[in-house]
């Protein structure tokens, strides 16, 4: 029996996905990095096995109704652990955040600003005082009226609506319209209403054009369509609205982001003209503190309104020092040059990380374990080096950091390392390694050992010359101020630069109308799909080669089953308990809804008839349970399929199973799964790839797999840039454009751009020293 106070957190049997039995015994009170390849089953150890168990016992301790759910749910599958502390996980939340949520909302730093000028803000003589929610734009007490609290307006002009007047309303003048049935309808309407549809919209007279486009009136009138000879034609009651009111009404209601992103095109934004872009109602805005808004408080960068904030009256001080003390950290991570009223989706995935882990900072919890999942994710090696000071301070408060993490740096700055492997799913699960660093160069077998400790120079590479360039700019967005770029065509750029420099913003402006693009690929971090309903196999599309295979089948041709009885999204084969899902929602009170296997087909998603049917002894489910890499042996003689699997052995993702739903993937492995979907087209004219940070959560190992695959691409006539933190890969590309030398106001420029060789030498530039030391043989990563 191990003491209480036992210093090691001790895992006997863990069996959770891949994890083959494992035993460990990893320190309290000390920064331990997990690490392995891709799919060795890392994550399965420090959160699906550490914390998922810290968790349950949690759960156990609240009321029991809760608990049966979270039962249901299922604990770890792991024989004990012992000695292990309460647990707290920050994960990467990749769900992308709304606009109304920014840098204050995230770091709480919103509600003490508002506390400040609730209880020690100047008000207008007679003014009575405001509660703190008076000062949020997210609440009715606050929002300004107009805007809804958003700051801007949407407004729509006839040149908008209308952008060739030479045309008739019959041949489509109205551009906003919807087009199919319903715009024939609203044109067939006009006319029923008497307007002339066939006149130029220019000779039309300004009333009439006027009340077409911007009425708020709906008439209802009878419609008498004229349809093709021969057709019933039968007169109907239409209902008219105008062009302002159906893109009003498609942009704020409808769910179809496609629709929405038409509807915008009609549309101007400007600043709300009541709140001036406050997005506060007038009494909120009139009391200041230290002569400013909160909107103008809010607007500055953090380090300048630290330094703002007032120190008069003892409860201006309490409030004062509690927003210092919360900016401090933020600072701290690098990030002071973001003001609190940022809207999040414009920060870059770095960014985001680093303010929760702020957060974290200051919440001051003691004798925890947090459970990091890859915090040097998007970080520039500059950054790390705030994030390694991070990790030793939450440690030096009395915690245990247990850190998932493939950057070699943060692997050099911890005390203890986990390596699992030695490769990835049914090859993986073992623990190869766990002790103190230095220990793992002696292990055989380990790819982490053998890219840690390697010092030798990044391989000569001959430069590749460019065959024309594709000019970007000027941009003037977020901190980018006139920008102009040029990026080589048929070659690989890496694009570099500490996290808010503007990396993102300036490729954002690469598109496939431009000069020289040709055929335009993103390929980003965004999941292939939200539900467990969309997987791996439904999204390469060779899940629809399979049903054939099945379909074809005696035993299935027998019974009469064609290819849509072996699909899971319709009624006829599926299991209608999870409706193909596999998994039924579990709603837990007070807690976010979860998955649970389905009671009724055991997460097969199959009704039993269906599982019948087998092909080469597996039947659909079993299909779905193979792994890319076993998969590829079991349709080795099935063209279609064949090539599909080849190209996802190629990008490194022989380990995932076929039937892994989308809700599993890492953003990493979703942009592989989307780069191999574009590698199997095979090759077609000139395309030029984008790609954001493929190397995120990749293993160095895994990073050779994928760049062998890029290098391919530009050896084959394409054209490659990647936005990029790993010196490894931005030594190997050809060209790199380096922006900078700071992040938000600080940055925003190019510092250098050039071969590698050339950028290393760069003066002012913050990537210079890394990528020298890549290209010596230093640090890699």
């Amino acid at each position: 029996m191990h003491s209480p106070h036992d210093p090691y957190v001790r895992v006997r049997d863990a069996r959770e996905h891949n994890l083959k039995g494992v035993d460990v015994d990893v320190p309290r009170d000390v920064v331990a990095v997990f690490t392995g390849v891709s799919g060795s089953g890392k994550s399965s150890l420090a959160f699906g096995t550490v914390y998922a168990e810290a968790q349950r016992r949690y759960f156990e301790s609240v009321a029991p109704y809760a608990r049966r759910l979270i039962h249901q749910v299922g604990a770890p599958k792991v024989g004990e652990i012992t000695g292990l502390p309460p647990a707290v996980s920050l994960q990467q939340r990749r769900a992308a955040p709304t606009s109304r949520s920014s840098v204050g909302t995230v770091t709480n730093l919103s509600n003490s600003l508002r506390m400040l000028f609730s209880r020690a803000g100047d008000y207008p003589p007679g003014a009575e005082r405001l509660d703190s929610d008076a000062f949020s734009p997210n609440t009715a007490a606050g929002a300004c009226p107009e805007c809804h609290g958003l700051g801007r307006v949407h407004r729509t002009t006839e040149e908008l609506l209308v952008p060739d007047p030479a045309l008739s309303i019959r041949d489509g003048a109205i551009a906003a319209w919807p087009g199919a049935w319903q715009g024939k309808n609203l044109r067939d309407v006009l006319d029923a209403l008497g307007h002339d549809v066939d006149r130029p919209w220019r000779e039309l007279p300004a009333a009439e054009r006027e009340w077409i486009l911007f009425t708020d009136e709906q008439p209802v009138v009878t419609v008498h369509p004229v349809r093709d000879a021969g057709r019933i034609q039968r007169p109907y009651q239409g209902t008219y609205t105008s062009a302002r009111r159906y893109v009003m009404k498609t942009f704020s209601d409808s769910r179809s982001a496609t629709l929405r992103a038409k509807a915008e095109r009609f549309l101007a934004s400007a600043p709300c003209p009541v709140c001036g872009g406050g997005r506060l109602r007038p009494e909120s805005l009139a009391v200041t503190v230290g002569g400013r808004t909160i909107a103008e408080l809010a607007a500055l960068p953090l380090t300048e309104l630290a330094g703002l904030l007032p120190a008069d009256g003892e409860t201006a001080k309490v409030l004062t020092g509690d927003l210092v003390s919360r900016i401090t950290p933020v600072v701290e991570l690098g990030l002071g040059y973001l003001s609190l009223d940022r809207s999040t989706p414009t920060l870059s995935a770095g960014e985001l990380q680093r303010l929760r882990l702020a957060t974290q900072l200051r919440s001051g919890l003691f004798g925890v374990v947090y459970v990091l999942d890859e915090p040097s994710a998007g970080l520039h090696p500059a950054d790390t080096e705030a994030l390694l000071t991070v990790l030793a301070r939450l440690k030096a408060a009395g915690n245990s950091v247990f850190v998932v993490e493939h950057h070699l740096e943060v692997m050099r700055g911890a005390d203890w390392i986990v390596d699992v492997g030695p490769l990835a799913g049914e090859h993986g699960g073992r623990v190869l390694y766990s002790g103190p660093v230095a220990g793992l160069a002696e292990v055989a077998g380990s790819a982490t050992a053998r890219h840690l400790f390697d010092r030798s120079p990044a391989p000569a590479r001959r430069v590749r010359t460019p065959r024309g360039r594709v000019t970007v700019g000027p941009v003037s967005r977020h901190n980018l101020r006139g920008v102009r770029a040029e990026f080589p065509l048929g070659v690989l750029t890496a694009v570099t630069g500490v996290s808010g420099s503007g990396k993102s913003t300036l490729v954002g402006e690469i598109t496939g109308d431009l000069p020289g693009v040709g055929r335009l690929v993103s390929v980003d971090h965004r999941p292939i799909g939200r539900t467990p309903r969309s997987n791996l196999a439904t999204y390469t599309g060779l899940f629809d080669v399979v049903r054939k295979v099945f379909a074809a089948t005696d035993e299935a041709r027998e019974r009469g089953y064609g290819v849509g009885r072996f699909s899971f999204n319709v009624p006829g084969g599926r299991c209608e308990t999870c409706q193909g899902e596999g998994f039924v929602s579990v709603e837990l009170l007070f807690l976010p809804s979860t998955y649970a296997p389905c009671p009724d087909c055991g997460g097969a998603r199959y009704n039993p008839g269906t599982l019948e049917v087998a092909y080469r002894g597996r039947n659909i489910a079993g299909v779905l349970d193979l792994t890319v890499e076993e998969a590829a042996e079991f349709f080795a003689d099935t063209p279609a399929v064949a090539r599909s699997l080849a190209a996802l052995l190629d990008v490194g993702l022989g380990y995932l199973r076929l039937g892994q739903p989308a809700t599993e993937l890492s953003g990493g492995e979703a942009q592989r799964i989307k780069l191999a979907s574009e590698l199997q087209r095979g090759r077609r004219s000139h395309t030029l790839y984008l790609l954001d940070e493929p190397t995120t959560g990749l293993h160095p190992a895994d990073v050779e797999v994928l760049m062998r695959q890029l290098h391919g691409l530009v050896d084959a006539g394409h054209t490659v840039v990647v936005v990029e933190h790993d010196m490894s890969v931005v030594a190997g590309a050809d060209h790199v454009i380096d922006l900078g030398p700071g992040g938000g106001d600080a940055g925003g420029r190019i510092v250098a751009a050039g071969p590698p060789g050339e950028v290393a030498r760069a003066s002012g530039s913050a990537t210079a020293p890394y990528l020298e030391r890549a290209l010596d043989g230093g640090t890699r990563r």
